[in-house]
């Protein structure tokens, strides 16, 4: 290497270091590894097109915490999706958004996301990477843009050194911000329940007669759509609801326009289910009694319903307490507290 290179790049080199020493950062960029737990299906998302790095994952996170995502600088991702209630925006019916904005449907729990293959309540996106787009120019949720969003990161302190560490470079593009933010949340992983020590032979994942009993009538009744192990068969349904006049919210049928799409919703992962209450799209449901009263009593029949659904579901009162305490044991307390995911 000649003398004039070194001129120029030894300053630089310099630069960089000092900069990663004044912010803190680890300049270790090694590869963070991802875990596809025995007995699970092969994830949908392509991780070697987007292999997580420990300065990906923390970019990642810096993004999904941080509320210069939205036009206001008010809210971030977090902001709807909170980490002790499985990152799902839990009390609140609908999710409100910048400007006091209220929007017309309740922010799901994000986990297992690898395994997903559309996103949102309605399927309206196909990609993981893609996903952040959805609110981050909704209107009635962050209301910015992509490329509004790449303006302030590059005047942001400490974002240039973060995107260096990650892509070996500093320019920040819309592209790279989305790479990072899935580097973070597809290891938003949740597979420790008591439910899952159970099912591995475990210590700590004994279960009580009720809870046992519980999770015989859930796979008699339920486990067509919440299918273990993702308690999610990512399909579409109509699990007859009434329309909400207020909402005229039609689900999936906004995508496709197809009148056999009309009312059906993403089928959601029951993970961790106990404490992401309020449920369904519209956040209808307080409580998971109340879900239950409404699979037993409360379906509007019409053509696009379910055909599962056709038939009654009869469940005792006893049954509802017993799928009520099985449903218990899926909360994932490891993943509900590892800091590995706190801001």
């Amino acid at each position: 290497m000649s003398r004039r290179v070194l001129k120029y790049l030894l300053p630089a080199m310099a630069w960089v270091c000092l900069l990663i020493t004044s912010t803190g950062f680890d300049a270790k960029n090694e590869e963070v590894r991802f875990v596809q737990p025995d007995g699970w299906p092969k994830p949908v998302y392509d991780l070697s097109k987007n292999k997580i790095t420990d300065a990906g994952f923390r970019l990642g996170r810096k993004l999904f915490y941080d509320p210069l995502l939205s036009a206001d600088g008010s809210m971030s991702c977090a902001g709807c999706h909170m980490q002790r209630n499985g990152f799902s925006d839990a009390g609140k019916t609908l999710s409100n958004g910048v400007h006091g904005m209220k929007g017309k449907r309740n922010s799901p729990g994000l986990f297992n996301l690898a395994w997903s293959s559309s996103f949102m309540w309605d399927g309206g996106v196909n990609n993981l990477e893609v996903q952040p787009l959805a609110p981050m120019t909704s209107a009635t949720e962050m209301a910015a843009s992509l490329a509004s969003i790449v303006k302030r990161l590059d005047t942001a302190k400490g974002y240039k050194t973060r995107f260096f560490l990650t892509f070996g470079d500093s320019v920040i593009t819309g592209q790279r911000v989305l790479k990072a933010l899935a580097q973070f949340t597809v290891m938003l992983e949740s597979f420790n329940s008591r439910y899952d020590r159970y099912v591995r032979h475990e210590p700590g994942g004994e279960l009580t007669m009720q809870e046992l009993t519980g999770l015989k009538i859930f796979r008699k009744h339920c486990e067509n759509c919440h299918n273990e192990p993702l308690f999610t068969n990512n399909s579409f349904q109509n699990i007859g609801l009434p329309i909400d006049t207020s909402l005229n919210d039609y689900g999936r049928f906004v995508i496709t326009r197809d009148m056999h799409d009309s009312m059906q919703f993403k089928v959601p992962s029951l993970r961790n289910v106990a404490v992401t209450a309020p449920y369904m799209h519209d956040g209808r449901f307080n409580t998971l009694k109340q879900v239950l009263d409404h699979y037993t009593n409360g379906i509007v029949h019409n053509p696009s319903l379910a055909k599962e659904l056709r038939k009654p579901m009869r469940l005792t009162a006893r049954d509802k307490e017993d799928i009520i305490a099985f449903m218990g044991t899926l909360t994932d307390t490891a993943f509900l507290k590892d800091v590995r995911l706190r801001e």
